[in-house]
């Protein structure tokens, strides 16, 4: 019981850090390097446009994912059937935060209770894959979907934040194969995840060749879990070491590139610093299926349901605006070469 509280606490910890304090990234997500082409005659209806998308088989009204954030503590619960309640309510996906500590305590379980809140609604259960080197197996990762009801399983990729906690589990080696076998067993697709440092191109073959179904790449821009883990720290050198990081990563344009050409295959979701429409078009175009965002959710989560559905509107409006003054009907027109273009000096070079 004491790891299940020790973990419950730093859940608590974590929220309360990303509501208060400024953790941003000193990097940018590098998305504004690429703009769109503006399309004076789009030739289409602005109530034609179809926002619609696809991750792993399952359709959603759009191309939003409330990404992995929060659950395993206490008073949490609230906030995780509010997300769930507006991402029904408005057809998107939604991913729950680490599943650890109901694993180890079945009373914090009810944190995660929200498939009721969110029937139809693509739900991605969520694991620090790390812990698969700690005694966790498939049993584990089957527990956590099915404590869901999940459509898919997260495992997470946090080897940085894990470095710099002082309870941070460490032992990475040998982690690759025992990810594979979950990938190869599970009954649902597995998803490799990032936190916020961004996904590299060697990484996506290797988790290309084990199995894995989709990335999210999770890159630089956006929160910088360093900064948390420096928030947390007990000791000024422990404060010092984190401190060090706030510029580290691969931005997420950059991550999502990489991955979406070493690794084709793969099905991609974007997130890393998206915070508006314009920023979920831009990652649509540049090759992602999905797009997640967490940090504009949380604060929202803890005003109301209606200030969740507030901002998914906000973000899907902005994208079918977008959508429509680039003459792109539907996501797949919004990829067509020359839509998306990257900015050189004040001028434009069509992106490869």
């Amino acid at each position: 019981m004491a790891d299940a509280d020790q973990t419950a606490r730093r859940k608590r910890d974590h929220v309360q850090i990303n509501l208060e304090r400024d953790v941003q990234s000193r990097l940018t997500t590098g998305l504004e390097q690429y703009r769109f082409t503006h399309a004076a005659l789009p030739e289409m209806d602005l109530d034609s446009v179809d926002t619609s998308s696809e991750l792993l088989g399952h359709s959603c009204g759009a191309p939003i994912l409330i990404s992995s954030m929060t659950g395993g503590a206490a008073g949490l619960e609230q906030v995780n059937r509010r997300l769930a309640r507006a991402a029904q309510e408005r057809r998107i996906a939604m991913g729950v935060g680490s599943q650890r500590a109901a694993l180890e305590s079945a009373d914090l379980a009810a944190s995660f209770d929200i498939r009721a809140d969110a029937p139809d609604v693509l739900l991605l259960a969520n694991l620090g894959a790390v812990q698969l080197n700690y005694g966790y197996g498939i049993d584990e990762c089957r527990r956590a979907v099915e404590m869901i009801q999940a459509d898919a399983l997260v495992l997470h990729l946090n080897a940085l934040q894990e470095a710099l906690q002082p309870e941070g589990d460490t032992k990475w080696a040998g982690l690759l194969p025992r990810i594979e076998r979950v990938a190869r067993a599970l009954e649902v697709p597995v998803i490799a995840k990032e936190v916020g440092w961004g996904i590299s191109t060697e990484d996506a073959r290797r988790l290309a060749e084990a199995g894995v179904a989709a990335v999210d790449v999770a890159g630089a821009g956006g929160t910088s879990w360093s900064e948390v883990e420096k928030h947390r720290a007990a000791s000024a050198g422990q404060r010092d070491l984190a401190g060090l990081f706030i510029d580290w990563g691969i931005p997420t344009a950059e991550s999502l590139l990489a991955v979406r050409d070493a690794a084709p295959e793969l099905e991609l979701i974007a997130s890393g610093g998206l915070r508006t429409g314009i920023d979920v078009a831009k990652c649509v175009a540049l090759g992602s299926n999905m797009c997640g965002l967490a940090a504009p959710f949380l604060h929202a989560a803890h005003e109301s349901t209606s200030a969740v559905i507030e901002q998914i509107d906000l973000l899907v409006n902005a994208l079918r605006v977008a959508m429509f003054a680039t003459g792109s009907q539907d996501l797949d027109a919004l990829r067509r070469p020359g839509v998306l273009v990257r900015r050189t000096n004040h001028t434009a070079e069509e992106r490869e």
